[in-house]
């Protein structure tokens, strides 16, 4: 298919039950595949920002717009193209690893130790995905015990 590009929709929706089953719905029942989805509440407001990364042609993200503009809760649909992009990640270290190491591979990726235990050690880094992708294939040579990954949230600047 052409065109079958990485692309990022924030979706605001009325903060209310059944939402966001409505809106993953409309992908499944598709056949599309959402990749990443965070959602939270707009502060200060009824509603929330659904961010979503899925991948495919201009024409299927048209058919995705047109029918997420159709669920009654819906009130923006927007493909992001100029955009700020972070996700974030959590990872938890043997506390035996070199720590020194570790905190400077994470200042590189915006992030840093957060939390210490008496076996562990948990580094937490937030930037962009393709960087969060760099900075988990280059933590590998220190035993990461555990990983976490957020989904993707963007802003159009």
């Amino acid at each position: 298919m052409a065109d079958e590009a990485r692309r990022v929709i924030s979706v605001i929706v009325i903060n209310e039950a059944s939402v966001l089953s409505r809106v993953t719905d409309l992908f499944s029942g598709r056949g599309y595949n959402i990749t990443s989805l965070t959602v939270a509440p707009i502060p200060d407001t009824k509603y929330s920002r659904l961010t979503i990364v899925t991948s495919g042609s201009v024409h299927i993200m048209e058919q995705i717009t047109k029918q997420l503009h159709k669920l009654i809760p819906v009130l923006r649909v927007y493909e992001h193209e100029d955009m700020v992009e972070k996700e974030m990640a959590l990872v938890k270290f043997p506390i035996t690893e070199n720590l020194s190491d570790i905190d400077t591979l994470c200042q590189a990726y915006n992030g840093k130790i957060v939390n210490t235990g008496e076996n562990i050690v948990i580094a937490m880094v937030a930037d962009e995905p393709t960087r969060v992708n760099n900075f988990l294939k280059a933590i590998k040579r220190y035993n990461p015990k555990e990983i976490v990954r957020s989904g993707a949230v963007a802003l159009e600047r």
